[in-house]
């Protein structure tokens, strides 16, 4: 399996995406929120359409993408979609890929 690059993320920025691809979770404003790192997941996910699937690269203060990430996705998404943990990044941070299985939206009470 290919590595994540850095050069390679987005913003999570309302851009819906026709393809794979991957988000930037990493930079220092979410070194000590994985609030925010959820929130900006949940958002990526819902720019993903059906059938491809986000790399959620999330930045390695927050730990683990398991102990704080897994979960609010569970909740969020249920069954439209499916994740895995890809690896850990050379820099600390960790790379989760996100297959959308079905249309989802995010809601605004998250």
């Amino acid at each position: 399996m290919a590595s994540i690059s850095h050069d390679d993320t987005e913003p999570a920025d309302g851009q819906v995406h026709d393809g794979s691809w991957s988000v930037n979770l990493e930079k220092p404003e979410y070194a000590d929120s994985p609030e925010s790192v959820v929130d900006d997941a949940l958002t990526a996910v819902g720019q993903t359409r059906p059938g491809f699937h986000v790399n959620l690269v999330t930045h390695g203060d927050c730990g683990h993408p398991e102990s704080y990430l897994f979960d609010a996705l569970a909740e969020a998404v249920g069954d439209a979609a499916s994740w895995e943990y890809v690896e850990q990044c050379g820099c600390g941070g960790h790379v989760t890929r996100v297959h959308l299985e079905d249309d989802w939206t995010p809601s605004d009470d998250r």
